[in-house]
């Protein structure tokens, strides 16, 4: 899919990675980007539209195909991290909160979308996934299993939406600098860079991303040296508990 002349729909797209793939689109020639956000903002660029958009709500998505029936991309980006292990106190509430953001946040997204899709030609749909797709960071483990399903759901998607002609595809990147990794003090990835290989990827007919280098190592590891990574997601843990 050629993003040059494309008119495209970004969720979570007021600032961190959002921010970047919307600057990006408006840079390779895309007719017209909608930017979705809780709380639009006026914008300076004329290809981008700021436009009211809350995943977690179902009217909000819905009032939002009316407002933007003519695209052919839809970029899932939304997101929500709260850092935290799996049997916190508070695990079930952060779990839920990360699920309705992250996996039932894009499948809203993608049901309302797909006839719209189906109608402009086929067009293609990217789903903002993560390398913990794949693994659990014991410190942010519901975020991992929303991630988890957030993947089974973009292959499922891609599966139930080849016939209609919508290209589907995932993206996984380690820690971002963003808002969202600003608990992290480890290496990040500047989110221009993760924009511009998502479109890249796009562009090529990709099914799969990876948006940097932390993908690139854990993917290979969770194929090749499935233990390792375990070993060091224990000792993470552990490590963890003695600070």
């Amino acid at each position: 899919m050629n993003i040059k002349g494309c008119t495209a729909l970004v969720t979570g797209a007021n600032r961190g990675l959002g921010k970047a793939i919307v600057e990006q689109l408006a840079q390779g020639g895309a007719a017209r980007v909608y930017a979705g956000m809780r709380n639009p903002t006026a914008v300076a660029h004329a290809a981008i539209s700021p436009v009211r958009l809350d995943v977690t709500d179902t009217d909000s998505v819905a009032r939002a195909v009316e407002k933007c029936s003519d695209v052919d991309l839809v970029i899932n980006n939304a997101g929500l991290l709260l850092a935290t292990p799996m049997l916190a106190h508070d695990s079930e509430e952060a779990l839920r909160r990360e699920l309705e953001v992250n996996t039932f946040g894009p499948l809203r997204v993608v049901r309302a979308f797909a006839p719209i899709l189906a109608r402009n030609g086929g067009g293609a749909i990217i789903n903002m996934l993560s390398v913990v797709s794949w693994y659990v960071y014991p410190f942010n483990a519901t975020y991992c299993a929303s991630k988890f399903a957030a993947l089974a759901m973009t292959d499922a998607m891609r599966i139930e939406l080849k016939a209609q002609g919508t290209h589907v595809m995932g993206v996984y990147a380690g820690f971002i600098d963003t808002d969202m990794a600003g608990h992290f003090t480890g290496e990040k990835t500047s989110p221009i860079q993760v924009a511009e290989r998502m479109l890249a990827g796009l562009e090529a007919g990709q099914e799969h991303v990876l948006a940097d280098t932390a993908a690139e190592e854990l993917g290979r590891a969770v194929r090749f040296e499935p233990k390792r990574l375990a070993a060091w997601a224990q000792s993470l843990w552990d490590d963890g508990r003695r600070s």
